[in-house]
């Protein structure tokens, strides 16, 4: 386990996403909430959806858009009625002007069976 460079902190602009791939192909995101940043897996644990297109930051919360599922970047916590899962994170820090993430292994999430099912299935009415 060490510490790799994933980009320059000026490389993510504040209450922004984006997506970077460190040690032979893991993909991480990078996510600059203003007064942080947070080294995350590049998919929100509900459906699968690529934070780096359908996540927004406001006031340090994480929001995908998808389905609205969001989370406090600086401590992690579920925001929010609608969000069912905990978002998982790489330790991060910023030295010298570069970010820097201690990665381990590719962090993945299992989803339920039931997460596969379409928009419209998700949104009918019972």
């Amino acid at each position: 386990m060490s510490w790799k460079k994933v980009c320059k902190a000026t490389d993510v602009a504040p209450n922004t996403l984006k997506k970077f791939w460190i040690d032979g192909g893991i993909p991480i995101v990078i996510a600059n909430y203003g007064s942080g940043f947070a080294a995350i897996p590049p998919m929100c644990p509900h459906m699968e959806e690529p934070l780096e297109i359908s996540g927004v930051i406001s006031n340090c919360v994480l929001t995908c858009t998808k389905h609205l599922w969001a989370w406090n970047l600086a401590t992690l916590e579920q925001h929010g009625t609608e969000t069912e899962k905990d978002i998982k994170s790489y330790q991060c820090k910023e030295e010298n002007g570069d970010i820097l993430a201690l990665v381990e292994e590719e962090i993945v999430y299992e989803f339920d069976d039931e997460d596969d099912m379409d928009d419209d299935s998700f949104f009918a009415k019972s």
